[in-house]
């Protein structure tokens, strides 16, 4: 409710945009890239269809960008992580980075979505391009910012391979010899 003197603030397309890319992660986490409607997006966002194709030409531009603000906000938890590290060794680095990207992903939306991106860019080229050049921009940065050998990078991003699967198998939480093999020394929030 407005009171006299104040106006109003509209939204611009671009935080509208911002807003349909947050709610986005969870619709596309739900039931992935084949399996989600632009309608579910709108309806989650609040708006309208044509409102949501005003500000996606369509439903691959739309997954694709949702992709991309996901690798800025696993970069943006990376930074933080470095910044947070205890050293400035390659190994305190990785670790305090290891660290945060555990705790992004404690996001099941987030980490689904990931999976999602990863099982459609097998089949959709625009979406396997986007994250593709995701990792490479990820890979450039730790590579970056630790110092550490192509060897212990490699090392850092199939660890986080590995936190995707047991995660999403919450296997962390399940008492079996198979899943005890698999979560030994992986962190978990």
């Amino acid at each position: 409710m407005t009171t006299p003197g104040s106006r109003r603030q509209l939204s611009t397309a671009d935080e509208r945009r911002r807003t349909v890319l947050r709610t986005a992660i969870s619709a596309f986490a739900d039931r992935g890239y084949f399996g989600t409607t632009t309608t579910d997006v709108a309806h989650r966002a609040g708006i309208s269809q044509a409102y949501l194709y005003r500000l996606f030409p369509d439903k691959e531009a739309l997954f694709t960008a949702v992709v991309e603000h996901c690798f800025a906000l696993v970069r943006e938890s990376l930074g933080d992580g470095a910044a947070a590290a205890c050293g400035s060794s390659p190994e305190a680095v990785l670790d305090a980075m290891g660290d945060a990207y555990a705790r992004l992903i404690a996001d099941r939306d987030l980490l689904l979505l990931q999976l999602h991106a990863q099982c459609a860019a097998a089949s959709q080229p625009a979406i396997g391009e986007t994250v593709r050049a995701g990792y490479a921009r990820l890979v450039e940065y730790v590579r970056g910012v630790c110092g550490a050998a192509d060897a212990d990078v490699q090392r850092f991003f199939a660890t986080g391979m590995l936190c995707h699967l047991v995660a999403a198998l919450d296997a962390g939480r399940i008492d079996a010899p198979w899943a005890l093999t698999l979560s030994d020394g992986l962190r978990h929030y």
